[in-house]
């Protein structure tokens, strides 16, 4: 061993990384992404794998900054970068400088990503939708002023509607910073006075062109935005994430500025039709109501208006007459029913007993004497006969054929 040259640790893992990292230069890697995970400094730690090896990866913050997608487990990718040793850990890895996803492009794969994403949030969902105001009185253009996108937005909407104001507030729709302007703009046009609808857009191009309008932060400053918002973002053809965020999308600039403001004509003629069927709806009430009248005035009672003081005249007498009738009908009939009762009475009187031979003994304070035992000798009695009374004094008691002193 003392014939071996004798080197530290630093000495063999810097030899190490000499080999390493002149032996191959950079490079695309293809393989499966795993074990994937974002540090709080923003890096992103992977691995990259296939079916007989693997190696540790990793994105620096400054390259993934720059990534339109996020990068996930079991995506197949093209990762572009080099080999480097960490010398402090003696460790080999692969730092990515670019990652593009295989089978579909990186931009189409951050459109899914995101539009799930907001989906999921709810930042589609129709509830949230604004109506687009019928006549706005100032419609502000977040576009780009230097656009042709911009002059037929105007050109369309003065010739639509002369009396809207147009407010331009420009911003870059395309490049560096450009979703960053948008956002802004979308954040403060409602300090603009009387706007009452925003749209936000520009004209036709390639993806990339357009890709401002497919970022989060555009997406989230259109729901946020205080003011309703039309997006018009390229051709027919071009779908955004600001198309499924706004309160309504346009197909093109040019068809934004027609959903803004109404046609004057069209609105001219609307009234005028209006006003036409109105007179028509009037014209028919009065000759209705002048039919009506008519008929009204060719009744009987307005021709002849005493022959109703008549009818009513004689309609009262007829009722006075049964009125009289039917009272002394009642009245012979209650006297009817007093005789039946007074008969009824008078038979049940102890008068019509007394008429027939019998008496009615009484003492005198009128307790009536129906027993012998009742009383005593001495006692004074009241004996009423049908015609008159007599005073007694009871002399003896008797009892059948028996008597007492």
């Amino acid at each position: 061993m003392s014939e071996l040259p004798v080197v530290s640790v630093h000495e063999l893992v810097s030899a190490f990384r000499e080999v390493v990292e002149t032996a191959l230069p950079p490079c695309t890697v293809e393989g499966e992404i795993s074990n994937c995970r974002r540090s709080p400094a923003g890096h992103w730690y992977l691995t990259l794998k296939d079916d007989q090896a693997e190696i540790a990866a990793v994105i620096w913050r400054s390259a993934a900054q720059r990534l339109r997608f996020e990068p996930r487990d079991g995506m197949q990718a093209l990762a572009s970068g080099s080999l480097q040793v960490y010398v402090a850990r003696g460790t080999c890895q692969f730092v990515i400088t670019k990652l593009l996803p295989q089978g579909v492009g990186e931009l189409e794969l951050a459109f899914r990503e995101l539009r799930d994403k907001l989906a999921a949030e709810g930042l589609f969902d129709e509830s949230r939708k604004r109506p687009i105001p019928v006549i706005p009185r100032r419609v502000a253009l977040v576009t780009s002023p230097a656009s042709a996108a911009v002059r037929d937005m105007i050109q369309v909407m003065t010739r639509r509607w002369p009396p809207v104001q147009v407010i331009v507030v420009p911003v870059r729709v395309q490049g560096e910073g450009a979703a960053e302007d948008i956002a802004r703009a979308l954040r403060n046009v409602h300090r603009i006075p009387d706007v009452d609808v925003v749209i936000t857009g520009r004209g036709g191009g390639s993806l990339e062109d357009l890709w401002c309008f497919n970022t989060e932060i555009v997406a989230r400053a259109i729901a946020a935005c205080r003011i309703p918002v039309v997006a018009a973002v390229g051709h027919e053809i071009d779908v955004s994430i600001a198309d499924f965020v706004a309160d309504r999308r346009a197909l093109t600039p040019s068809e934004a500025a027609e959903l803004v403001v109404p046609s004057a004509d069209d609105l001219r003629d609307t009234l005028h039709h209006t006003a036409h069927r109105f007179r028509l709806a009037l014209r028919d009430r009065i000759d209705r109501a002048r039919l009506k009248l008519s008929a009204i005035e060719a009744r009987a009672v307005f021709q002849r208006p005493t022959s109703l003081i008549d009818q009513k005249r004689m309609q009262c007498d007829d009722l006075s007459g049964r009125l009289v009738r039917g009272m002394t009908l009642h009245v012979e009939r209650k006297r009817q029913g007093i005789a039946t009762a007074a008969a009824a009475l008078q038979a049940l009187s102890p008068l019509q007993v007394l008429s027939r031979g019998y008496s009615l003994t009484q003492t005198v304070d009128g307790r009536i004497i129906s027993d012998f035992r009742q009383v005593a000798a001495g006692d004074q009695l009241t004996v009423t006969f049908h015609y008159g009374q007599i005073l007694a004094e009871v002399l003896a008691l008797q009892n059948g054929a028996h008597s007492s002193d």
